[in-house]
């Protein structure tokens, strides 16, 4: 339930809802989309990436002296978990065609086809395997299927929402393969959303000028994730899944090929090392470090390792200056602060507005330009409302969705969205919910070619942890349409790469070169990385539990 001193906002917004039901079913403009030159004026102002202090230079690795999202650059210039010396890589624990790192969409994804092309995959996962922001998303995947849309269109409105930053090799690749990958994901046992006529459903997304979302209600990541995990662990002789076992450094050979890598057992404590012709990266995103302080749609293994990983090893990096924000994450009930509440809500005509109930921006903006016009609502008009704990939203009035769709409309198709908010008293088919941008999406990653290929050969990246896809900003959709077609792309190139790979004697020298940089550049950090899991005791308990345990009172 929301707290009584909300009631006179709430209030106004039920005031306004005729009026603005009214013009939305006459198709006039409720409120116009902003032009390029209002658009770029609200990011430079308000989106968190433009604030002082959000972005540094880097002194170290291949991306030195660019400027890049100041806790990414903290993140890349830490000391590494391992001691190289350590480790016997003569006698390796494990050896297969294809390590893959990290269990998501991506990863099963790649598994899948590189067992389709007749080679072996080892599944290396930090936690469970589909415990991934593949399995959280909601809202649905691109593709363009119908008469109206096409590959171009959904080629041309992708590179606009990257900023025309987008690599065009990699968006052609994701936009003509997508209707590929519809047909592909249904015949795995994806059951899509369709029409009465049982054509294919399709929904409006932010930034796009054709209906092509398909979804699965509001369960789709869920839904995708669980067929590719089933058919992942349909074939236990050609790829095998280790749990709770992420790869904290990458394995090279003395010719320069990515040759394995080390795993730390998070039950155990040890450490093991497998010996693989390739290596594929599908360790996602990082919005587990909270970018600028902002609360996360993301779970809880993501803390960018892959990043780390590669970087240590001489892969560049791009566009790592940019995060994306999702606009609509929940702020109340602060239990579930940041959570995602899709964009398809707005697709389907939930409207964002301020204190007094009134619209204050076109509902689907690209989500950056969405993103800064409700933090410039809150912090610069004050027209937002705050929460008992003092963070502001404005609302997105759910409501609306119901007049305009039919009741029974977000029963039907946001169920899991309606179960959430229900749980804490909220009805969202009567009431709106509170929302503010979330940190949602690493626009940026490891570069890579349209055949997944990095500049070290015998690795491949596929998923969120690449760069280049969505340039610096990313449409609704393209996520779940990028991890299963570079998933699939990663697994059929890096099976044939195995075929004819041959490796060196394995190394972890990189390792120790790249401590040597960080001492030449005069670097001084306790920071160890990747993170592996993100610790959210608060500093002045650390700082307690340090001092006793080195006064030796911590029991």
């Amino acid at each position: 339930m929301y707290p009584d001193y909300m009631n006179e906002s709430l209030k106004k917004v039920s005031q306004t809802r005729n009026k603005r039901f009214e013009l939305a079913k006459s198709g006039k403009p409720v409120f116009p989309p902003m032009s390029a030159e209002e658009r770029e004026d609200v990011l430079n102002k308000f989106h968190p990436d433009y604030k002082p202090g959000a972005r540094r230079k880097i002194h170290i690795g291949p991306n030195k002296g660019e400027k890049l999202t100041t806790e990414v650059a903290d993140m890349l210039e830490s000391h590494s978990r391992i001691k190289p010396e350590l480790f016997d890589l003569k006698r390796p624990d494990y050896e297969t065609d294809i390590l893959i790192i990290g269990g998501g969409g991506a990863g099963c994804a790649a598994a899948i086809v590189a067992m389709q092309k007749g080679a072996k995959s080892i599944i290396s996962t930090k936690l469970r395997l589909g415990d991934a922001n593949s399995m959280m998303s909601q809202g649905g995947m691109q593709a363009a299927v119908t008469e109206q849309d096409s590959p171009t269109r959904h080629y041309l409105d992708a590179l606009g929402g990257g900023h025309f930053e987008n690599k065009p090799d990699l968006v052609r690749a994701l936009t003509e393969d997508g209707p590929d990958v519809v047909k592909w994901l249904e015949d795995l046992g994806v059951v899509w959303d369709k029409n009465d006529d049982g054509s294919l459903q399709v929904l409006h997304g932010g930034g796009t000028s054709r209906k092509r979302m398909h979804s699965c209600r509001d369960y789709t990541g869920a839904i995708i994730m669980r067929t590719l995990m089933d058919e992942v662990r349909n074939h236990p002789d050609k790829i095998s899944v280790l749990e709770f076992m992420p790869i904290v450094e990458l394995i090279m050979d003395n010719k320069g090929q990515c040759a394995g890598g080390v795993f730390f057992n998070l039950e155990t404590e040890e450490y093991f090392t497998v010996k693989a012709k390739v290596t594929i990266i599908a360790t996602g995103g990082y919005g587990r470090l909270h970018i600028r302080g902002f609360d996360t749609t993301n779970h809880y293994g993501a803390t960018g390792d892959g990043l780390i990983m590669a970087y240590r090893a001489g892969s560049k990096l791009l566009y790592m200056d940019s995060v994306q924000y999702h606009p609509t994450g929940s702020v109340f009930p602060e239990q579930i602060a940041g959570f995602l509440i899709t964009e398809k809500i707005r697709g389907a005509g939930g409207q964002p507005l301020n204190k007094f109930g009134e619209l204050f921006v076109f509902p689907r903006e690209p989500r950056d330009v969405e993103s800064a016009a409700f933090i410039r609502e809150c912090l610069e008009k004050k027209n937002g409302i705050e929460t008992p704990s003092g963070r502001l939203g404005v609302w997105l009035d759910s409501p609306l969705i119901e007049m305009l769709q039919g009741d029974g409309y977000i029963d039907k198709n946001f169920p899991a969205m309606l179960r959430q908010f229900i749980r804490y008293g909220i009805d969202i088919t009567k009431e709106p919910m509170l929302v503010f941008p979330s940190l949602h999406y690493q626009n940026g990653g490891i570069e890579i070619n349209e055949r997944c290929e990095t500049n070290i050969p015998g690795l491949y990246v596929a998923g969120e942890a690449s760069g280049g896809v969505h340039g610096r900003n990313r449409l609704m959709g393209n996520s779940v349409l990028d991890y299963n077609v570079f998933g699939r792309r990663a697994g059929e190139y890096a099976a044939a790469y195995a075929k004819s790979a041959k490796l060196g004697l394995l190394t972890l020298e990189h390792i120790q070169n790249y401590e040597n940089e960080l001492k030449r550049a005069k670097i001084k950090t306790d920071r160890i990385a990747p993170v592996l899991l993100p610790s959210y005791t608060p500093e002045e308990v650390r700082k307690r539990q340090l001092t006793a345990h080195y006064e030796g009172t911590l029991r």
